[in-house]
């Protein structure tokens, strides 16, 4: 490696937010934290799963939580049906763990195959142990400021915000992009008048003539399309922070695999500019489970509601 490599490789670790590192540090909280409550309660909170189907990205994705619940000392229950399940015997489900109270969170991986209709099977979840964050109470709760589950990629954003000593308040964000996963709630969490929030937002999408007008004015960007590389260097200012959420395949036939990960923003040129960003992968993703099993911790210990 060249000096010029080594040095510029030096300045993008200094600027990089670590999500690996605070999903680790708070899987490690969560597991003190669980370790007290099955002592002094004999509670062990509990995690349902459902994979409906045999797609491959979904399997991976439930066998991650499956493994990081294991790791901080919770109870998994995971259940897997072929991909011809019907919605009905999906629902039954559903109604089972709602009625069992050694299961406190309830997760049905998406996306479902499409004879089920998603919202059907998220409205049937109990509020009470959602633990994704996307039933429409949870979403209300967090709209007018009540306590209740988040979606747990824009509760893993505000954290890494945080631990990393990156100051909100007052602060312009723009968001890119307005899925009810990712848009919407984490511009609802952020403009907030809460001590860890309260910042001026934007969101813009593809109904905007000339994005880059909006990420431009950023302090904070959060991009969250699913288009690889679509935020250049040339749409940031100097300063911005950034949070990649995209995780995009890309051919590269260098590549052992063929393919390379990307996010939402073309690093290269957006590092040189930013005062910290999220790699891809290691930054939103390692946090995204870690604030499922904080939602569950909290459904277990009593802590969602008000």
């Amino acid at each position: 490696m060249s000096k010029l490599m080594s040095d510029k490789k030096l300045m993008t670790d200094k600027k990089l937010i670590d999500g690996k590192k605070i999903a680790a540090d708070i899987r490690a909280e969560l597991k003190a934290k669980t370790d007290k409550l099955l002592n002094d309660t004999g509670i062990r909170p509990g995690l349902a799963l459902l994979l409906v189907g045999d797609d491959p990205a979904s399997r991976v994705y439930v066998n991650s939580k499956i493994k990081a619940c294991a790791e901080i000392g919770f109870r998994s229950i995971t259940k897997e049906l072929p991909a011809n399940t019907t919605e009905a015997e999906v629902l039954g489900i559903v109604k089972q763990w709602n009625e069992d109270p050694d299961v406190h969170g309830i997760l049905v991986q998406l996306p479902l195959p499409k004879h089920i209709v998603d919202n059907n099977v998220i409205r049937a979840i109990s509020p009470d142990k959602d633990a994704d964050g996307f039933h429409p109470e949870s979403m209300g709760r967090l709209v007018i400021g009540l306590p209740g589950f988040v979606s747990c990629t824009p509760a893993g954003i505000l954290e890494l915000l945080i631990r990393s000593n990156i100051s909100i308040k007052g602060k312009h964000v723009v968001v890119v992009g307005r899925s009810n996963i990712v848009g919407k709630p984490i511009a609802n969490l952020l403009y907030q008048k809460t001590p860890n929030a309260n910042a001026v937002v934007t969101i813009c999408h593809t109904g905007a003539d000339d994005i880059s007008y909006y990420t431009k004015q950023a302090d904070i960007l959060i991009v969250a399309v699913g288009v690889a590389e679509v935020i250049k260097g040339d749409d940031v200012k100097e300063g911005v922070v950034v949070i990649d959420v995209g995780m995009n395949r890309v051919d590269d036939a260098t590549r052992p695999r063929g393919y390379r990960l990307t996010g939402d923003v073309h690093f290269p040129s957006v590092s040189e500019k930013a005062s910290a960003i999220t790699p891809v992968p290691g930054g939103v993703g390692p946090m995204t489970i870690a604030m499922l099993l904080s939602n569950t911790f909290k459904a277990a210990a009593g802590e969602i509601g008000g």
